[in-house]
Parts: C-alpha cells; sequence; structure tokens
C-alpha cells in the first residue's frame, strides 16, 4: 500500500519511518522478553535446598488448586487446603535446626466492621474464618520483638480454582518457608507468615488477625503477596506508609518490578488488597503491595489454573522474596507498634519516587530529591530564552524567544491531544459498522496496530498545518537560518511540554513524573548531539537526524517498557472493569483503549517529532498511515473478541424467592456480563444458550424483563460492575428436592420505651444450605443501631432511587445460627432483605451452565431471596 502514495520527494520519509518502525520493533521486542519473565530461568525440584525453586512451589499450586480444586468459603476445599498448608508447616518445623524456633498454628477468626469498599459503605459480620500462621524466630526470640510479616490468602472467588490468586502467592510463601528452616539461617528478626483464609470476601481474614492476634503488636514491617494475574511482572503496586519499605526494595531486589506511579492509578480499577488493612485501616504498618499484574484474562475465572502460570514469574518472585526478607529483618528501622509510637518521625514520611529500567535496575529518590530534580527541566525550560539572549549578544529578544518557545509548546500540545483523539475518532467510526465492541481484547496486539498510526497522524499534523512556524523573532538582521530558529521553537516548545508534565506530577502531589523527566533529559542529550552533527553536515542531513535519535533510545525503550506493559495490562482488565448503560456503554472500553494508546504513543514517540516531523509530516505518509489504520479496523472487525485465552465474564444466578422457610414463591434465572459487549451478543453467538433458555436468538431489551438490582444483593457491590441484566423464569421442583429448609430470619424478642424506640432480637438460619458463601442483609426503615460493628452503622446506601438502606455481610461456616439486635428510632416498620448465596447448582440450571462455549466464563451459583417486616 505505501507504494500506492511513494513519490521520489518522499522516499526519504519514508525510509526514516520504517527505520523508526524497525527500531520500535526491536524495542518491542526486547520488552517482551522483559515482561514475560523469560530472562529468568526457573530452578527445577532438584535445586539445592538454600535455592528458591519454582517447580517446587508450582507442585504446592498443583495441590491447590488442582487436587483440592476450589478454595471458596463454605466449601470443603478450604478447609482441606488449611490442612494442607500447617501440615506442610509442621514437616519444615520438624526439620527446624537447634538454634531455630518454628512456631505453627491454626487460629479461627471473628469479627465486625464497617468498610468502604469499590466506593459503597458495608459492615460485615464474620465468624469461623481460619488462618494459618507461622512464625520462624531465633530460639532466644521473644514475642514482643518487632518482626516482618509476610501475607498471602490461600482462598479462591467464586467459580475459580485461584491457580495464580493466590495459590501461587501460599506456594511461594510455603517454599520461602521451607527454604529459611532448610539453610539454616537464624533470622536476626521474628519472620511471620500469615496464611489468611478470607481475603475474597472482603480482607476478613487480615482484619481478624489485626484485631485479635497475639503477634499483631510486633509487627513493624509486612509483605503483601498478592495476584491479579497468572504472572509477569510481580510489581511493587502499593508502598507505604512512608518511604522506607520502598528503599528497602530498592536496595534489596534480585529483579526489581516496582514503579511509584502504580500508586496513582491503583484506586482506579475495582478491588483492594490486605495492605490496606495493614497501613491503613487497623495497623499504620509500613510494608509492601506486591502483585501479579499479567494474565489478568483468567483472574476470577474457572481458566485460573496452574498450566497458566508464566514461567518464571513464581521464581522471580521468591528470589526477590528471600532478598527482602533479609534486608528487612537486619534493618534498624524495624519496630514494633509501641516503638513507632513512641519515635515519630524518621524523615522518611513522606512517599519516594522510584521505577525500575526494564527489571534490570531500580532508580530511586526521595521526595525531596523528586521536588528539586523534577524542577530541573522547567528551570532549563524558562532559562534558555536568557541564555540565548546572552550567547548572541543581545541581537535576540528573550522575550521573543520565550514567546516562540511557548509556541512550539502549544503545538507540540495540540500534537499530543490530536494523537489522542484520532485513535478515539478511528475506534468511534469502527464501531458504528460493527456489531460488537472490543475485538482486540483475544488479540491485543490489533489495539497496537489499529490505534498506534493513527495516533502518529495526530502528533504530525500541527507540523503540517504550520509548515512555516509563526516567529516572534525578527531574523532580518540575524545570522541564523528561518529553518534553525524553527527547529529551536519546535523542540524546545516539546521540550517544554514534558517539562511542564513533569512539574504537574509533582505539585499534584502524585509520583508518576518519572517518565516524562527521563525524556525531558533524553530530549537535552539528543539535542546536544544534534546540534554537534550539524556543525560536520546540514540540519535536515540523515546523519543529523540519526545523532538527534539515538541519544533518546534508553528514554525511549523504557517510555515503550512502561507504555506497553499499561496497554497490555488495560486490555486484559477490560474484560472485568463493567458495563455502562447503552448507548455509551457500547463505546466506552474502544474509547480508553485507544486514548491511552494515544497517550502512550504520545511519550514514546512525541519526543522525536521536533527534528524526525521534518521527514515525517509529508502528506502521503499521513495517508499512508491513515490507509493502514482503515485497512488494520477491517481485518480487525472479522475477528471475534474472544477465546478461551480471553473469555468473555457472565454471572448466572438461579434465585429463589422463598418464604417461611419452606416455601418457594418464585424462582429465575438471572444473567449480567462485565464488559461492554451485552447479553444480545451472547445469545447471537452461543445460540445453544438461547435455546436452553428459550429465548430467541435475535433479543433485544425492549421486549425483556430485566433483573432489578435487589437481585443482585448476594455480590453487592460487584453488582453494580453491569447494568441491563436479564432475568427469565425458571423451575423450582429440583430445589425443594435437594433442601428441606431454605435460609430464615425470625424474632424472638422484642423490648420498646414509647414510640421512639424498639429493639428486635433476630434470629438468622441458614436452613440446610451447606455451601454458603456469604448472606447479605439489606435494611431499610428508621434503622438506628444494631449489634454488628461495635453498634456503628455505616453510611447509608440508596439505589436506583430507592430508600437509604444498610448492608450488613455474614459470613463463615457453623452450625449454629447468628443471632443479633436491631434498634429502631421509631414505630415505622424495619424492612430486612436476605440474600444467602449458595455455590450448589441444582437440576437444570447445572445443565444450562454446561451449555455455555468454552469462550465464555461463567461464575454461577444460588441466590435465596427472602422479605421480613418486623
Amino acid at each position: 500500500m505505501a507504494l500506492r502514495f511513494w513519490s521520489s520527494r518522499d522516499s526519504s520519509g519514508f525510509k526514516l519511518l520504517f527505520s523508526l518502525a524497525a527500531m520500535y520493533g526491536l524495542m518491542s521486542i526486547l520488552v517482551y522478553h522483559r515482561v514475560q519473565m523469560k530472562f529468568v530461568d526457573p530452578l527445577g525440584v532438584d535445586a539445592p535446598p538454600n535455592r528458591f525453586s519454582e517447580a517446587r512451589a508450582v507442585e504446592h499450586v498443583r495441590v491447590l488448586a488442582q487436587d483440592i480444586g476450589g478454595r471458596q468459603e463454605g466449601t470443603p476445599g478450604l478447609r482441606e487446603a488449611a490442612r494442607y498448608i500447617k501440615s506442610q508447616l509442621e514437616m519444615f518445623k520438624k526439620r527446624a535446626g537447634p538454634k531455630l524456633k518454628v512456631e505453627v498454628e491454626e487460629s479461627t477468626v471473628a469479627g465486625s466492621f464497617n468498610m468502604m469498599f469499590l466506593g459503597h459503605s458495608i459492615s460485615f459480620g464474620y465468624r469461623n474464618h481460619t488462618n494459618v500462621v507461622a512464625r520462624i524466630s531465633s530460639v532466644d526470640s521473644q514475642d514482643t520483638d518487632p518482626s516482618l510479616l509476610v501475607n498471602g490468602h490461600f482462598d479462591s472467588p467464586l467459580g475459580s480454582p485461584g491457580a495464580g490468586d493466590c495459590g501461587s502467592c501460599v506456594a511461594s510463601m510455603l517454599e520461602l518457608a521451607r527454604l529459611l528452616v532448610d539453610a539454616n539461617w537464624i533470622p536476626p528478626r521474628p519472620v511471620i507468615f500469615l496464611f489468611n483464609g478470607a481475603e475474597e470476601l472482603f480482607l476478613l481474614g487480615s482484619h481478624g488477625f489485626m484485631t485479635t492476634h497475639r503477634w499483631r503488636d510486633s509487627i513493624g514491617a509486612f509483605i503483601n503477596v498478592e495476584a491479579s494475574g497468572t504472572g509477569g511482572p510481580d510489581l511493587v503496586c502499593q508502598s507505604g506508609p512512608g518511604s522506607w519499605p520502598s528503599l528497602v526494595y530498592a536496595e534489596s531486589a534480585i529483579y526489581p518490578m516496582a514503579h511509584s506511579a502504580a500508586q496513582d492509578v491503583f484506586p482506579v480499577f475495582p478491588g483492594d488488597t490486605d495492605y490496606r488493612i495493614f497501613s491503613q485501616d487497623y495497623g499504620n504498618i509500613p510494608g509492601l503491595d506486591i502483585i501479579f499484574l499479567l494474565g489478568g484474562y483468567f483472574y476470577h475465572t474457572s481458566y485460573d489454573t496452574v498450566d497458566r502460570l508464566l514461567p518464571g514469574s513464581v521464581q522471580a518472585r521468591g528470589d526477590n522474596l528471600l532478598s527482602l526478607v533479609k534486608a528487612f529483618t537486619t534493618s534498624s528501622m524495624l519496630r514494633s507498634a509501641h516503638e513507632r509510637g513512641h519515635i515519630g518521625s524518621t524523615g522518611l514520611d513522606e512517599r519516594a519516587v522510584f521505577f525500575d529500567y526494564l527489571s534490570w535496575i531500580l532508580i530511586y529518590y526521595s521526595k525531596r530529591v523528586a521536588v528539586v530534580l523534577h524542577c530541573v527541566p522547567a528551570g532549563i525550560f524558562f532559562a534558555m530564552p536568557f541564555l540565548l539572549h546572552l550567547l548572541n549578544a543581545g541581537s535576540r529578544s528573550w522575550f521573543a524567544i520565550l514567546r516562540d518557545f511557548v509556541k512550539g509548546t502549544m503545538l507540540h500540545s495540540a500534537g499530543i491531544v490530536l494523537g489522542v483523539l484520532f485513535p478515539v475518532v478511528f475506534s468511534i467510526l469502527r464501531l458504528l459498522f460493527s456489531s460488537y465492541a472490543m475485538n482486540w481484547f483475544a488479540t491485543p496486539y490489533l489495539a497496537f496496530i489499529m490505534f498506534i498510526p493513527s495516533s502518529v497522524v495526530g502528533l504530525l499534523v500541527p507540523r503540517i498545518v504550520w509548515s512555516n512556524f509563526p516567529l516572534s523573532q525578527e531574523i532580518s538582521n540575524l545570522k541564523l537560518s528561518k529553518e534553525a530558529l524553527f527547529d529551536e521553537a519546535r523542540f524546545w516548545g516539546a521540550f517544554g511540554f514534558y517539562s511542564l508534565v513533569t512539574l504537574a506530577y509533582l505539585l499534584s502531589g502524585l509520583s508518576g513524573g518519572f517518565v516524562t523527566f527521563l525524556l525531558s533529559a533524553g530530549m537535552l542529550l539528543s539535542w546536544i548531539s544534534f546540534s554537534l552533527a550539524i556543525w560536520s553536515s546540514s540540519r535536515h542531513s540523515l546523519w543529523s537526524t540519526v545523532a538527534f535519535v539515538i541519544p533518546q533510545i534508553p528514554c525511549l525503550t523504557y517510555s515503550v517498557y512502561f507504555g506497553g506493559f499499561l496497554i497490555q495490562f488495560l486490555i486484559e482488565k477490560m474484560g472485568m472493569m463493567g458495563s455502562v448503560p447503552p448507548p455509551y456503554g457500547f463505546f466506552v472500553p474502544d474509547i480508553v483503549v485507544a486514548a491511552v494508546t494515544g497517550l502512550a504513543t504520545g511519550w514514546c514517540v512525541g519526543p522525536l517529532i521536533p527534528i524526525c516531523g521534518h521527514w515525517l509530516a509529508k502528506s502521503s505518509i499521513l495517508q499512508f498511515l491513515v490507509h493502514l489504520t482503515v485497512f488494520t479496523m477491517a481485518v480487525s472487525s472479522q475477528l471475534f473478541p474472544y477465546s478461551r485465552d480471553a473469555p468473555k465474564r457472565v454471572v448466572f444466578q438461579h434465585t429463589f424467592l422463598t418464604a417461611g422457610g419452606n416455601q418457594v414463591l418464585n424462582s429465575s434465572y438471572d444473567l449480567g456480563v462485565v464488559d461492554s459487549n451485552p447479553l444480545p451478543f451472547l445469545f447471537k453467538y452461543a445460540p445453544e444458550v438461547a435455546k436452553e433458555m428459550h429465548i430467541n436468538p435475535d433479543f433485544s431489551f425492549d421486549a425483556a424483563s430485566l433483573s432489578n438490582r435487589e437481585n443482585w444483593m448476594g455480590i453487592f457491590p460487584v453488582s453494580f460492575l453491569f447494568s441491563r441484566s436479564l432475568t427469565v423464569p425458571a423451575q423450582s421442583e429440583d430445589v425443594l428436592k435437594h433442601h428441606q429448609a431454605f435460609p430464615h430470619l425470625s424474632a424472638y424478642k422484642s423490648q420498646s420505651r414509647g414510640d421512639n424506640f424498639r429493639r428486635i432480637y433476630l434470629e438468622f438460619s441458614l436452613g440446610s444450605l451447606n455451601e454458603v458463601w456469604v448472606a447479605v442483609l439489606n435494611i431499610t426503615g428508621p434503622l438506628s443501631s444494631w449489634s454488628f460493628a461495635d453498634e456503628a452503622l455505616p453510611a447509608p446506601e440508596a439505589a436506583d432511587g430507592g430508600p437509604p438502606s444498610y448492608i450488613c455481610r455474614l459470613s463463615g461456616y457453623s452450625n449454629d445460627n447468628w443471632t443479633f439486635w436491631l434498634e429502631a428510632s421509631s414505630s415505622k416498620d424495619l424492612r430486612v432483605d436476605v440474600n444467602v448465596v449458595d455455590q450448589h447448582l441444582v437440576g437444570a440450571a447445572a445443565k444450562l451452565k454446561s451449555v455455555f462455549p468454552d469462550w465464555v466464563d461463567v461464575i454461577a451459583y444460588s441466590n435465596f431471596m427472602s422479605t421480613y417486616i418486623f
């Protein structure tokens, strides 16, 4: 296609374009090699006992995720996993040397508290959740000695075997504990391993540890090990309070994988980790949150299996953990809660700036250094007009030079904006002629091929529109040529853009300014190299252009590393980020991915535009890039967005409306999706599902029955991630055969004082359900207090214009009924809606789940609903 637009006068531009494409291609190969952990050699089961072995760790994952299977609350697998972990730790204890003390215990935790989660206020009541705790220390250590906590959870989410999340975490911790024992290393400070059994139920296991365990006040630092995928970079996503934990990581990590900008974007994504409990809500303990981030396609799905683990990832994690454990336990900063309370500020209280360079090295500097360092580029930008004024003996007005620089900044900013806007426009145009969105989901390289060329077009458009830069300087009496002044203004304008973005990051209190700071530094070197090159060759020769590009290669390589990883991570997460109501929801994922790809292109290609734009800003090249974009989008529209390796997520709920503990009033199937391709897409491309549900494949929401928000209270607040869910009638005979009794709430005592006080004592039975994951109470009316969360009510929730309500989640297996009280401030009725999620599917529901194709991952469960008025 390029030959169609080729002309002899543009041949040099096309050669440069293809040369740059080859350069970025080589950078991408290098980045792929690093991100996919291909540089790490996993050790086998026969590795020396004093080395961490991925193969030995994976065998633990195999037992947990394959032999045991699901480890959800309410299932036998969770209890079996706890027994397996404890048995392994007991085995290590028997092998411990005489100078090493290994303590192993299984603890049962219970409690109640309020928390904001996904922007919603919820109360939790839990009981009989299991934690397995091991403490490795010298024989003369005391319980009060400052210690390091290593935490990971062994429960898995609904419907998932949990190999990555978080069987890989538990396996890494078990192998690390074995290594410490078999290497006969005596830790200077105790190391506590917390295998907590209730993270997926919203951080309950860690809460139970921090509120009840005798070692909680001894913890001086923690490492939380998590997984949001099946491998890849084990990224430090959160660090704090203060900068000491990140400093320890910077000094000790074997394979550094961290950047402080992760903390800026972490709150954007739905979810949370135990890091929050330890460092913020209940401990204020310094620590690290280290998370597998790639393989997000399989996160919280039935495809999170052992074979999906990315080779090398567990090995890198284990080697890093061993080094971190040694560094933390030898640090003088490791202090117990009592010591931290008396010492006060340490000078390391502010967040630092840090980032790894392709996992080779980690660059770290304090916030105070960042305040100076990140101001330097902006200072240079504003100082250069004065310096050029002096170098030209006053023949050039500094104010005119500054005005030209500002114009250059505005033009480069316009290019960056257009570089984001053009991919967005093309993505919208494609969707207008396509029957489905997210066609890049299963083939992520399509996002790069579709959106990068159009983004480059946007970057070049200002150069074409203003081919003659609007100079403010009077050039009639200057020795410099007009082209030299053009290049100068364009370069310093682009430099000013990146330096001002760096400054803006700094002033906003964020930690991601290191990307644009690096670009600014690289541009300075390239300008010096370019200035030297034009002494021996012409300004627009091939040699001078090469001289401009080469010094930027290290910084551009990092930009490709940072941007490429961000786009890949974002694409994988788009399958679970939730759906926005139509008509706009259909466009949201494509727009987001297009915009982020355009932004990444802006910092990967933008620094080259001031000089390379002379060759690239040709109409023929822009036509070629536009045609390439259109062709790629046309081809991509023929590709299906999902596969077994990138499944579509569907939530399937068999809903029973019950009464009296033994009656079924109604039964229905409720379906929801968590991305922008709605249920009509599912029924069209999975007609076997539509047939089984007696739905026309040409289904439309216009004539359908939509689920009420109340139907999904069992998984609140996750239910807010999807909209326009469907409900269809279902049979209920099978459940009557399987269960003798259903969940039931009853009052056994009531107290009242006048019209302004009532206290109702309630008993809640789960009936004969035996795989209960959680029970949710939704209480509306004049509720003034209750027996949960130290009698403190959470903030009220209001959904879809309904009355304010208070949400409480109850979890934990027991043969005993729940008992609690509710207090009303008036004689008006209290309404309690109960939703109980049971993981067992009966009869036709189990058959329906089996009908879904393998490109769909189905989270399926039964939900028992009942309503009570008191």
